[in-house]
């Protein structure tokens, strides 16, 4: 690791001033992802920022219409939350499934979006809720979030407040997890909104994506055989030690018929 400053902030607009100050800084919210970077010396930032201290980026609020979760609310707190099991049981049950227990009790919301992994969980009810992703500066909607792999709309020194998800008629995420680390090689999140059909896939390609095709046939009928023919061309999607991108498009559908059955 090595050497850099290292600074608490005390609110969100401290937060956005020492990433200002700083040479070349960098936020932490839980540090499952940046603390192994760190020891790995993979960065070299000037100011690790730790958003840890900082109420205002925590908590859970729920409306008639929508779930607001703070950028800093823990895995461990979204899937424990009666609130947001009764609102939209998907995404307690998506944060349930997150890593091991001390990932759930460390990892936050915002960090997971922010850092875009391309096997992380969250990305895919973010997309496939259609949620807000509000920042320091604006509001950003799931389409426009995800951009690349690790790569996200965010502007230079921007930082994420917190999620609002609309709550569906129904939805269900089910994913294929590997089995030691639990992100997903494949996760599909299935629902049916007031604006419609969407399915959000995760872990397959470079960051979390959509599928068209099976939006539109789950719009004329929502049932896993409207979507048993469709298949997810592999030319995009990821090839790794864990799986081929033939197979990752193989399980987009095994995934996605499930998630739908769940949904039901």
């Amino acid at each position: 690791m090595y050497q850099f400053n290292y600074r608490k902030a005390a609110s969100l607009v401290d937060a956005a001033a020492k990433l200002a100050e700083a040479d070349d800084g960098m936020l932490m919210a839980g540090g499952q992802t940046l603390i192994p970077t760190l020891k790995q010396r993979l960065a070299m930032p000037s100011d690790v920022i730790d958003l840890g201290g900082i109420a205002e980026l925590t908590g859970i609020e729920v409306s008639a219409d929508a779930v607001a979760i703070g950028a800093m609310t823990t895995h461990a707190a979204v899937a424990a939350s009666g609130d947001v099991a009764g609102t939209i049981p998907a995404v307690a049950k998506l944060a349930g499934g997150i890593g091991d227990a001390a990932v759930r009790n460390l990892g936050t919301i915002g960090g997971s979006l922010a850092n875009s992994d391309p096997a992380a969980d969250y990305p895919a009810a973010v997309l496939g809720l259609g949620a807000t992703v509000k920042t320091d500066r604006r509001e950003i909607a799931a389409d426009d979030f995800f951009v690349d792999l690790f790569e996200t709309a965010l502007e230079e020194g921007e930082i994420i407040a917190s999620v609002a998800f609309p709550v569906p008629k129904r939805a269900a995420y089910l994913k294929f997890p590997n089995p030691a680390s639990r992100y997903a090689i494949v996760g599909v999140f299935v629902a049916e909104t007031a604006g419609g059909v969407r399915v959000a896939v995760t872990g397959a390609g470079p960051c979390a994506f959509r599928v068209a095709e099976m939006e539109a046939a789950l719009a004329d009928s929502f049932a896993p055989e409207a979507i048993a023919g469709i298949a997810v061309p592999d030319d995009d999607l990821n090839t790794d030690i864990h799986a081929a991108a033939d197979y990752r498009a193989h399980l987009i559908g095994v995934m996605a018929g499930r998630a739908v059955a769940a949904a039901q």
